[in-house]
């Protein structure tokens, strides 16, 4: 008789959900090269057990997200990549509003259990120094409330790069977003490590 030896935590594979707007979604690019899939990819070739799960929805505001986050973000998901802010911040919003709803995205995956990866945004210079501090301060601040990993800004190396970018100079190609990948690697295996020991 052969004895199954139960799968270790550690072993067990993990399910993230991608929760954010268009540099998710992959806007302009073939589903293959979207942020999730080539997350994913990145991540198996390190050999982390792990799915990525793509809930980015073009256009979509922080509001917005905190609107669908229940149906976005299913039961079981081990960990959430929160990427949003940046339409918030082209259209001017409020900075207080941003927080408000990330924060209550936040407080939501909290209550279920789900940590959070808080993907950080920065204003564009055009919108002035106040509305700058104001808006680029969200992140760090809910990081520091909620004790998450945070990544400071989700295109760092790639924004205002003509070629990593499609035309309309907002959002990055294929290269640009394994260049993205690349960059926040670290902090989703950090993140990864958490869910692990909390597993």
């Amino acid at each position: 008789m052969t004895l199954v030896t139960p799968l270790r935590a550690q072993d067990r594979a993990l399910t993230l959900v991608a929760l954010g707007d268009s540099l998710t979604a992959g806007y302009g690019l073939p589903a293959d090269a979207a942020f999730p899939v080539q997350l994913e990819a990145a991540l198996k070739a390190k050999g982390h057990a792990v799915t990525v799960a793509n809930a980015g929805v073009s256009g979509d505001t922080a509001t917005g997200g905190l609107d669908r986050v229940a149906w976005s973000v299913p039961d079981g998901t081990d960990g959430v990549i929160l990427e949003l802010g940046a339409n918030d911040m082209l259209r001017g919003t409020d900075p207080a509003v941003t927080e408000k709803a990330l924060d209550g995205i936040i407080a939501t995956l909290k209550a279920r259990g789900i940590p959070v990866l808080l993907a950080g945004m920065r204003a564009a210079p055009n919108l002035g120094p106040d509305y700058g501090r104001r808006f680029d301060a969200i992140y760090p601040r809910l990081a520091e409330r909620y004790g998450l990993v945070l990544y400071p800004f989700f295109l760092d190396g790639i924004a205002g790069d003509r070629s990593l970018n499609l035309p309309d100079g907002l959002h990055p190609t294929r290269a640009g977003v394994a260049r993205v990948v690349a960059g926040i690697l670290p902090s989703v295996e950090t993140f990864l490590t958490r869910l692990r020991k909390g597993s």
